[in-house]
């Protein structure tokens, strides 16, 4: 089903299911005929891309169980956006069927488990350096946890809303992340250059600088979304006569799963041409790790162009309706990430801070460690010494942890005579028992 295959792409999952009977402009075009084509067959089930959340596989089990339900199958079709963002969907999930709800039942005490499991495992990691119980409660906010047994309405609408606000800022966190890892890159090699000598430190720095020269040194890239860019997909990809191109046919091709959309993966793929003008992995001097942050920048500016409703997905409407524009025809420029400055020198220092901050935290938690295992071989050493001494070890409340030979049990000593089983006081002689042998000194 088309909404099962798209939610995984956009920030509302769910959103996508009210255009479930929507079906894209029928075109004539064998796609088996297509440069590259010949492997996808109309039908075949295309798998989705991990959406990056903690909890991706529970969400897509639970889409697949509801997708088993006519009832709220039909519903979905029906609902419009707010409807599935306020929750007022998620109410339809008392009239699904039973063996539907049982099996949601079953998930939800699974996901429980599993993440009852990483918080643990977590608790034991961090068990010497602190606690943050506000991450782990984190982990639940995509199911209500106060009723671990049976999945309500209530777990829906929770796991709607955290899917939501989750993927809504996944590119956000992504471009936070690519950041940090070009100031490492640079803070690295800063350090590095002060081990050098001078004449070292200058070949260091001309080989970097000759580097960054040939990096930048590369055809010109079209602008995303382009004619241009589009046309090249269309000849060089696509094998078909670039004076016949078509943006219909076009965006029949690209509909990978053929479900009327061009999601964020279909659109990325659209890159692949113009971002293997500037990087191969062959070579030194191109960072696999930027042309992935190319590619995402420019889907995302693609989608901020032609997305109108901002559903994080491409309608053939949407995508007609941009080939119309001018910059459809005259666009700007596009600046690569080697044309722009990505971090300030104040935010690297920042970042530097941050990061000796971190290592000096982790200096003191290794020592702590060290402190730790040296005190359990000492106090193992001392009850190995106490052994070859001939002293049995004590127990926690001082008894002896087994007795030497010939000594025995205070339970199998024999008992006082009359008096008593506790010892006399100093300065007492113990009377005699009538019937018993003296003994004389």
């Amino acid at each position: 089903m088309k909404w099962l295959s798209v939610l995984l792409q956009q920030c509302i999952f769910l959103v996508t299911c009210v255009l479930v009977a929507l079906k894209a402009v029928p075109i004539d075009i064998d796609k088996t005929k297509v440069k590259g084509g010949e492997g996808h067959v109309e039908g075949e089930k295309v798998e989705n891309p991990d959406t990056g959340l903690y909890y991706d596989e529970y969400l897509r089990q639970v889409i697949d169980v509801l997708e088993t339900d006519k009832h709220f199958r039909e519903k979905l079709q029906t609902a419009d956006i707010e409807e599935i963002k306020s929750g007022k969907l998620s109410r339809e999930l008392d009239l699904v069927s039973h063996h539907v709800r049982t099996r949601l039942d079953e998930l939800k005490r699974q996901e429980v488990a599993r993440l009852r499991m990483l918080i643990k495992a977590k608790m034991d990691s961090v068990q010497d350096t602190g606690i943050d119980h506000q991450a782990l409660l984190k982990q639940f906010e995509h199911l209500n946890h106060q009723n671990p047994d049976t999945f309500e309405p209530k777990d829906l609408d929770m796991l709607i809303k955290a899917a939501t606000n989750d993927l809504e800022n996944y590119d956000k966190t992504r471009h936070e992340e690519f950041k940090k890892y070009e100031m490492m890159k640079e803070h690295e090699r800063r350090e590095y250059l002060k081990t050098l000598d001078e004449e070292k430190r200058q070949r260091e720095e001309s080989k970097f600088e000759e580097m960054k020269k040939k990096h930048g040194d590369h055809p010109k890239v079209h602008h995303p979304g382009s004619k241009d860019q589009l046309k090249e997909v269309w000849e060089e990809a696509d094998g078909l006569d670039p004076n016949e191109f078509d943006p219909k046919t076009f965006f029949k091709l690209h509909d990978v799963n053929n479900d009327g959309f061009l999601d964020e993966q279909e659109l990325e793929a659209l890159f692949t041409k113009e971002l293997e003008k500037v990087y191969d992995p062959k070579n030194e001097e191109d960072d696999m790790v930027e042309m992935e942050e190319e590619r995402l920048r420019m889907r995302e500016h693609v989608m901020n162009e032609v997305d109108i409703n901002k559903d994080r997905l491409v309608t053939l409407e949407e995508f007609l309706r941009a080939t119309e524009k001018k910059e459809f025809l005259e666009p700007d420029s596009w600046e690569t990430l080697d044309q722009q400055q990505l971090f300030t020198e104040d935010e690297l220092k920042e970042n530097e801070d941050l990061q000796k901050q971190k290592e000096e935290l982790q200096r003191q938690h290794d020592q702590l460690q060290a402190q730790k295992q040296e005190l359990q071989q000492v106090v193992k050493q001392m009850e190995q010494k106490k052994l070859q001494q001939g002293n049995p070890p004590a127990g926690p409340g001082g008894e002896l942890k087994f007795q030497p030979p010939g000594e025995h049990k205070v339970e199998d000593a024999p008992k006082h005579p009359v008096g008593g089983d506790q010892p006399l006081p100093p300065g007492h002689v113990q009377e005699p028992v009538a019937g018993t042998d003296q003994v004389h000194p």
